[in-house]
């Protein structure tokens, strides 16, 4: 399974964070705003340091700054900086010495095509996608109902009777203010011959 680590969910948590608060924010203050253990945020923070993505500041005033605007920031850095490289295989980019079966195996170098689309798909997603504010949960429309092979259109017309309409047909018609009617019999069932 393709996962990324924890360490670079929070770590795009504390990037938008930053941006969110704006300014020169303290380890301390983004555990705090993010809900993350300080000693992970601070951990986060050393490594996107060291990958050129924060600046970290001393002093008394001191703490961390995006180095750069989170739409100018893709994923696929984030991950490379708390994780490494990404490689779905030891031999992906023609890396050698990473596998005992390499001098034999058939697919050897076939992973690069798709590691490279992976790649791609990763640097082409800004971290201010990421970390847009969602849509109001009641304020998406749904998709129109539409038919087709699996959802024939709702009707209740002449070929449908009342009885068999059921919630198509208006409340009149589907029996909701008149008594129930009787049950339908079902055909007698006669053995295979």
């Amino acid at each position: 399974m393709l996962r990324l680590s924890k360490l670079t969910d929070y770590a795009v948590v504390v990037l938008a964070r930053l941006e969110a608060e704006g300014g020169v924010q303290t380890a301390p203050c983004l555990a705090l705003a993010t809900g993350i253990a300080e000693p992970t945020v601070a951990k986060v923070l050393k490594a996107l340091g060291h990958a050129g993505l924060v600046e970290g500041l001393r002093g008394a005033r001191g703490g961390y700054r995006l180095e750069r605007p989170l739409r100018a920031i893709p994923l696929s850095e984030v991950i490379c900086a708390i994780d490494g490289p990404i490689a779905l295989t030891a031999c992906v980019d023609g890396a050698s010495g990473c596998c005992e079966a390499e001098t034999v195996c058939p697919v050897r170098g076939r992973w690069d095509p798709v590691n490279e689309a992976i790649r791609a798909a990763l640097s082409a997603i800004s971290l201010a996608e990421l970390a847009a504010p969602r849509p109001a949960a009641g304020r998406r429309k749904p998709p129109p109902a539409q038919a087709g092979p699996d959802f024939p259109p709702a009707q209740a017309g002449p070929e449908f009777p009342p009885a068999q309409a059921g919630l198509n047909a208006p409340p009149a018609q589907a029996g909701l203010n008149a008594p129930p009617a009787p049950p339908a019999r079902l055909p007698a069932h006669s053995p295979a011959e």
